[in-house]
């Protein structure tokens, strides 16, 4: 099933999906029609400018959602959080065919809209994400900034185009979970998530808040396609650092931009995070007990066992067999 849709300030997507399947909406809630799978959609507005989406549901089919760039610009900020049981596939082009998400490493996506971009949710898994919608003005209230870095800088202010991702927090997923499992039908249900949907950006922004202030430079959807194949690059063999030129050559980019644009949209320099879902993909394999740590050391091409493992303790407080046996 493919839904597609332009990011106009007044869309709402409750509606028009309901619309799309042929299925009521009632109290702000749809229920998956029993041919096409099972769970909902929730919507809540706190204003005509801060409105939160929920999604649980297991499908029959592939669901496609295109989000198609809007033109005339606004001031509408895209926040989407994916607590992702199975592999997500995220792509700026028409064909998403590149895996975003890695074992447990759920998407947090943040970005204007003037992005087009193509989402894939397989069928038969269960699927659980939130989509924030808030206008510039709204969150710069919230935030109220004093000093923010200039990534802040350039989500609260008007006229900018962006990308970025983050890793989603433990709080992150605990708050998501809360929320999901509330029972709206308590009469300050409303005002709980509303308190819960700004936790949810203040420990994002945090995240945000953290970054290196560096000049920002305005990316559009080739650009944005172009990164993601790079990550996917990066993250594809474990085992082999990534070569800049090689990279810069694929992304048809300068090594300078490649450079810029990598660490301004994943918040970390290209070798970092080679480094970081190395660690990561070693203690996940740590955790399932099959292997040794000198297999796993030698697995993501360590020859040095002594400094994968000091590496290793660097990033997660513990040597590789400690934490293996504590897993």
């Amino acid at each position: 099933m493919i839904f597609s849709f332009s990011a106009t300030a007044d869309f709402d997507f409750l509606t028009q999906f309901a619309r799309h399947v042929g299925v009521p909406v009632d109290n702000d809630t749809m229920l998956i029609p029993e041919a096409l799978g099972q769970g909902y959609i929730r919507r809540l507005a706190f204003g005509a400018d801060f409105k939160i989406t929920l999604h649980h549901y297991t499908l029959k089919e592939d669901l496609i959602i295109k989000r198609n760039c809007f033109e005339g610009g606004n001031d509408l900020i895209t926040i989407f959080f994916y607590s992702n049981e199975q592999s997500l596939e995220i792509a700026f082009d028409n064909n998403p065919n590149v895996l975003f998400s890695q074992r447990d490493d759920s998407a947090v996506q943040v970005t204007s809209n003037d992005l087009s971009s193509t989402i894939r949710f397989p069928a038969k898994h269960k699927i659980s994400y939130a989509v924030i919608g808030v206008m510039v003005p709204r969150l710069k209230s919230m935030l109220t900034l004093r000093k923010p870095n200039t990534i802040l800088q350039t989500i609260t202010s008007s006229g900018n185009s962006f990308l970025f991702f983050e890793s989603m927090t433990a709080e992150t997923k605990l708050l998501l979970k809360n929320m999901a499992s509330l029972n709206m039908d308590d009469s300050l249900s409303h005002f709980y998530m509303q308190i819960k949907v700004q936790e949810l950006l203040y420990v994002l922004f945090h995240q945000l808040s953290k970054r290196e202030s560096t000049t920002h430079q305005n990316i559009n959807s080739a650009d944005a396609e172009r990164l993601l194949h790079i990550r996917n690059e990066i993250i594809g063999d474990l085992s082999v650092p990534p070569v800049l030129g090689e990279l810069a050559h694929i992304a048809a980019m300068s090594e300078t931009k490649l450079k810029q644009l990598f660490k301004q949209t994943f918040g970390s320099s290209i070798y970092n995070y080679f480094q970081q879902a190395r660690m990561e993909e070693a203690a996940f394999l740590l955790k399932q007990g099959r292997r040794s740590v000198a297999e796993v050391g030698y697995e993501l091409g360590f020859t040095n066992l002594s400094h994968f493992s000091r590496l290793f303790e660097k990033h997660y407080g513990l040597k590789p067999k400690r934490f293996s046996s504590s897993s």
